[in-house]
């Protein structure tokens, strides 16, 4: 049987696909980008069929340009911008809407209401989450509440829920196969992540019914075949992962204490934490991880909403540079930021503040602040927000009885960014493990669907691939780290008083 296994990667901005072989290496990679759709202040919607359309593409292109076909695939994995919610006709396979984006804020009022009903304690015993628009379950409910005649649709049965790689299976089955796994399904807030199930308590509080629901199975499964016609052979869907618990795989983080911090549009770290659901005493969440087998696998999570998005505002809002590889050298040719602390929340602060009506502050200007130091403050706000996070889940660790993190591995399109990781390293105190290969969500998912596939043994076959490519170790005195987070969390008090 063949060694290659093909990765799909849906994204928030873009649809690729890479071919790996047996080693982790990349063979081919293809990508599109598509619409981002804001019909008002505070929603993003995606067109799911153009994200099928895309990701489709991209398959066919990464195998062309791979010189290989479907036939020479062992299996294809999936991993997806999480959280995302479609709902579509079973029957016609047409979304009812638009796709409702992780980032889009719609259901608060829904949340806000959760909260005052004193539901919180609830949720997070049951979900490992807190309540947030962020999550499917109110999004979900917002489109059953808003469709003309979902609701009654869906109690007659015609209608599936699904989170982007539900969708995605659903169509490279034709309809055959309705499922997703335990790691997106825990991102839904309507899943028990110790029982494994989707929650009835927590269904009839949202009035969702099950029936609407993919089955769950584990992250490495034999999920069912893609069509012939689709990529030219019936190929096997062997592993499917949400994005960040395929890149914590990918970076084979499979030991409690292990960590990974994923730099893109947001910063997504997590650490995992065992066979047991931790509960965080500092904002974390607590989410399954990918799991290979029926065994629990569980991480800490923590969520950044703006990461490299600074820089793209930086680029399209006051068109500081052309382009956004641009920062590095802007930002470098000062040699501090100069007092200025950039906090950018954008679309409120997430983990570990979970502030909703936070805005984006910058403080400390002076006549003397140049763009430059703007450039630079905000290349700093991602490693300020990164820093917070660690800094939650080491004193969660310690809280367990467990240790403090000894290292953090990185991966992400900003991990390449060479003053980031320094200055990353620097607040933290611990070393930066930039690996050899930094698209480790889709190898994640390839690496799932070759356990699922039978490629691989288990996690020690693919913990043998991880190489580094790069470690920064700190350079910067304690003492000075400490003041620099101390200004952050100043400036972030700026932000959240309203």
């Amino acid at each position: 049987m063949s060694d290659f296994l093909l990765a799909l990667d849906q994204g928030t901005s873009s649809s690729r696909s890479i071919v790996f072989d047996a080693r982790g290496r990349i063979v081919a990679m293809a990508q599109r980008e598509f619409r981002q759709i804001y019909p008002q202040p505070g929603w993003v919607e995606h067109d799911a069929d153009e994200i099928w359309s895309s990701q489709l593409a991209t398959a066919r292109e990464a195998l062309d340009t791979a010189g290989l076909k479907a036939a020479d695939i062992r299996a294809l994995g999936i991993t997806n911008q999480r959280e995302t919610t479609l709902v579509w006709n079973r029957k016609t396979g047409r979304p009812i809407h638009n796709a409702i984006v992780w980032q889009d804020r719609r259901a608060e009022p829904t949340c806000a209401a959760m909260r005052e009903q004193g539901l919180s304690e609830l949720v997070q015993r049951k979900t490992g989450l807190v309540i947030d628009a962020y999550f499917s379950g109110t999004k979900l409910k917002w489109l059953l509440d808003h469709v003309p005649d979902a609701r009654e649709q869906a109690a007659r049965g015609e209608l599936a829920f699904g989170t982007i790689d539900s969708w995605l299976v659903w169509q490279l089955t034709n309809g055959e196969v309705h499922a997703t796994d335990v790691s997106n399904a825990s991102r839904t807030m309507l899943f028990d992540i110790h029982a494994n199930d989707w929650d009835d308590e927590l269904l009839h509080l949202l009035d969702i019914p099950r029936e609407l629901l993919p089955a769950v199975h584990p992250s490495a499964h034999d999920f069912g075949r893609a069509a012939p016609e689709h990529l030219g052979a019936a190929l096997m869907i062997g592993g499917i992962a949400g994005d960040q618990q395929a890149a914590l795989f990918g970076q084979a983080c499979f030991s409690a204490g292990m960590a990974k911090n994923t730099y893109g549009t947001g910063c997504f770290m997590l650490m995992h934490t065992g066979a047991r659901a931790q509960v965080s005493s500092n904002g974390l969440l607590t989410t399954s991880a990918a799991q290979e087998s029926a065994k629990p696998a569980y991480a800490f999570e923590g969520g950044v909403f703006i990461g490299g998005a600074v820089v793209q505002w930086l680029r399209d809002g006051l068109r500081a540079f052309p382009a956004s590889s641009d920062v590095q050298g802007l930002a470098e040719s000062v040699p501090d930021a100069g007092g200025v602390v950039f906090v950018p929340a954008f679309t409120g602060l997430g983990a570990p503040y979970w502030n909703a009506d936070a805005r984006g502050t910058i403080t400390g200007l002076t006549r003397g602040t140049t763009m430059a130091h703007i450039a630079r403050a905000a290349l700093e706000s991602i490693a300020f927000q990164s820093a917070a996070l660690l800094q939650a889940m080491s004193r969660d660790a310690v809280a367990a009885g467990g240790s403090p993190v000894h290292e953090l591995r990185v991966d992400g399109g900003a991990c390449v960014n060479n003053l980031l990781m320094q200055f990353q390293a620097d607040l933290l105190g611990i070393p930066v493990v930039r690996p050899k290969v930094i698209e480790t969500t889709a190898l994640g998912a390839a690496y799932l669907a070759g356990i699922g596939s039978g490629l691989y043994a288990g996690t020690g076959d693919v913990a043998h691939n991880w190489q580094a490519e790069r470690t920064f170790h700190p350079t910067l005195p304690r003492e000075r780290a400490e003041e620099l987070m101390a200004s952050w969390e100043r400036a972030v008090r700026q932000a959240t008083t309203t």
